[in-house]
Parts: C-alpha cells; sequence; structure tokens
C-alpha cells in the first residue's frame, strides 16, 4: 500500500514516498522538474537517495536528474529546520541596513546561508525581495513577512519560535 501523500505537511523521507509523490508525473514529458518540486513540497528537500527513482522514471541517467536538481537554487539537498528564514537582499533592504542586519543574524543562529542551525530550528536563506520594500529591511518565516526588521526583534522572533519548537518536540515524546 503506497503512503498518503500530504504535501500541507512535511513528511520523513522514504524510497516509497518518494516513488508516490512522482508518479503523477509519470506520462509527463519534460517534468523533471515539476516532480522535484513537488518531492521538495512534500519532504522539504530533494533527496538524494531520490535520484535513481526519478532516473528511472524519467528515462534519464542519474548524472543528469543531479545536475537539474544541483543547478537550481530553489532545490534544497538536505533537511531544513523547522523554520525557514529568509533575509532580503534586494536593493531597498540593502539600503536600509540587511547586510549588516544579515551579518548579525549569522552571528546570532550560529550558520551562514543555506545552512541550518545545529539545533534544527531554523535554516538560513537570503531572497531578493519580499515585495515589502517601503518596510525594510524584511525577512520571511515560512511565509510570514516582518518589515522594519531589527537585531532585537529578531532576536525576540527566534527565542519565541525555539520555544515553540522546543513545546511541539516534548509534546512528541
Amino acid at each position: 500500500m503506497m503512503p498518503v501523500v500530504t504535501p500541507a505537511r512535511l513528511q520523513e523521507f522514504s524510497l516509497e514516498l518518494a516513488t508516490a509523490v512522482v508518479q503523477e508525473f509519470r506520462d509527463q514529458p519534460g517534468a523533471l522538474i515539476n516532480a522535484l518540486h513537488k518531492l521538495q513540497e512534500t519532504i522539504g528537500y530533494v533527496d538524494e537517495a531520490a535520484m535513481p527513482v526519478l532516473a528511472k522514471l524519467f528515462n534519464l541517467s542519474r548524472a543528469e536528474v543531479h545536475g537539474v536538481a544541483s543547478f537550481y537554487h530553489d532545490f534544497r539537498r538536505s533537511k531544513p529546520g523547522r523554520y525557514t528564514i529568509r533575509v532580503c537582499q534586494a536593493e531597498a533592504c540593502q539600503a536600509m541596513g540587511s547586510e549588516a542586519l544579515s551579518a548579525d543574524i549569522k552571528k546570532h543562529l550560529g550558520c551562514g546561508f543555506h545552512e541550518t542551525t545545529a539545533d534544527g530550528n531554523f535554516t538560513l536563506e537570503k531572497v531578493y525581495c519580499l515585495g515589502n520594500c517601503a518596510c525594510s529591511p524584511n525577512i520571511m518565516v515560512d511565509k510570514q513577512t516582518y518589515g522594519r526588521v531589527s537585531m532585537e526583534s529578531f532576536k525576540n522572533l527566534t527565542a519565541k519560535l525555539a520555544g515553540k519548537a522546543l513545546t511541539s518536540r516534548e509534546g512528541s515524546k
């Protein structure tokens, strides 16, 4: 029996799940990118173990699938943190201090862009415009945008989120 695919909630990777997720693209020529997006939407990243599944499904070599997955920066290759923080690097945010904010955020979290904190709570990414230029500098946590972010407001937000993450982990024991 194939697992139920629920993209709204990230699931743990398994070959069975990866196969189930990408099956809908089986008969669509050139749908590798769509399959990769669906896999990331469901699991949170594109696991290396899924490459042979995708290669077989699309009659491609593993190298071709790997080439596509690694070429596009939108595809994560490792499990993301519980929360994804995107820091705007566009001109309006730069003019309002996003470069200094980014440096402070990296120092505070102890990780760089495209990395995840040691506790697994946060993955840090840079983005080029969140469409909230009038309220620069901006960050986005998952799908929620925050404007006029200072280091103090960032620390308060991440402390609150880390507390939620700790509570939810304790509740699942």
